[in-house]
């Protein structure tokens, strides 16, 4: 009888969830398919931060000074994975001109895999021998610390052009004023939204929101990453359509009239008929809220039995008797 109930609320609005979800997963897999013919036929468009970086690094080659690159405070995620992932096609094009590179990490995870990524990208472009200590370092798990590391080293070394991708916080202001006291071209981008004005405010290009996951597709073209971010965009555009069409059709609900009104009672929801008046006749009513189409998909069908659920009691335990005491 249970099971028989949690299907009845399942068949009410249960089945909204897994037709999104298959929605999501089919899009992904057509334009996935439609890469692999051909990636560049899928339209990503232009992200200025992203185009910034072979003038970044070819400025950094002219100068003779290091590019300096930072993955964030954060540990190992998929946004420092991320950011790791943008470095890498960043000190591809590098190598490619025995332009230094420095990357400054604040998590010992984080540091081992970017140490990993970097010397891989170092010795498939054949220049193995370039790969220093110095070129991927661990400062410190301190945020202040850290902070002050990092600007030590942009003083130092005078770096041409800095990426600051990942997630900051405070000091990430600290960053962008001190590339920018030396001049140096700074490409910035952070998941945390409160940091983002300051990266406007002081850095030359900033990949806000959704840019920044977009990067690797946008940088690789591989098929896999290029027809999955253009998946995604299609089914974003299906449910802001979705929720367009729900909000006119709820207002429409709404300027109707009706005999029967939906009740939500501690979780119970069912359509009760509007009582007669004294002359037994029924007068129609205003929809409420509760009676659209659209409440009814965020608030399913949930039957009485279902909420109440008698348990049987315990029986109580016997307390333990204690004796007196021994001779």
């Amino acid at each position: 009888m249970f099971n028989w109930l949690q299907g009845e609320q399942y068949l009410d609005t249960g089945w909204i969830g897994i037709a999104v979800t298959l929605m999501v997963v089919t899009f992904i897999l057509v334009n996935i398919r439609r890469a692999n013919k051909n990636a560049d036929s899928l339209f990503i468009r232009r992200i200025s931060g992203l185009n910034a970086i072979d003038d970044a690094i070819g400025r950094a080659t002219e100068m003779g000074r290091p590019v300096l690159m930072v993955p964030g405070i954060g540990v190992l995620d998929a946004i420092s994975v991320q950011a790791i992932n943008i470095f890498a096609q960043v000190t591809k094009t590098a190598a490619q001109f025995a332009t230094p590179v420095r990357i400054c990490c604040a998590n010992a995870p984080v540091y081992a895999v970017a140490q990993e990524v970097i010397r891989d990208v170092y010795t498939q472009q054949g220049v193995g021998d370039k790969f220093t200590p110095e070129t991927v370092q661990f400062i410190s798990d301190q945020q202040f610390a850290f902070a002050a590391g990092v600007s030590g080293i942009i003083h130092r070394e005078k770096v041409a052009a800095t990426f600051l991708l990942g997630a900051f916080y405070a000091e990430s202001l600290i960053f962008a004023e001190t590339s920018n006291a030396i001049g140096a071209i700074q490409v910035a981008g952070s998941t945390q939204s409160t940091q983002t004005p300051f990266f406007i405010a002081a850095c030359d290009y900033v990949l806000i929101g959704d840019e920044f996951y977009a990067a690797s597709a946008y940088l690789t073209r591989q098929p896999v990453l290029v027809g999955s971010l253009v998946g995604q965009d299609w089914a974003k555009i299906v449910v802001a359509g979705m929720v367009i069409l729900g909000t006119l059709y709820g207002s429409y609900e709404m300027t109707g009239m009706t005999t029967e009104h939906r009740t939500d009672d501690q979780g119970v929801s069912s359509m009760t008929p509007i009582e007669p008046g004294s002359d037994g006749t029924v007068t129609p009513e205003r929809v409420k809220k509760s009676d659209t189409t659209v409440h009814r998909f965020f608030n399913p069908y949930t039957p009485e039995e279902l909420v109440k659920v008698e348990r049987e009691k315990k029986p109580a335990e016997p307390e333990a008797e204690t004796g007196g005491g021994g001779e």
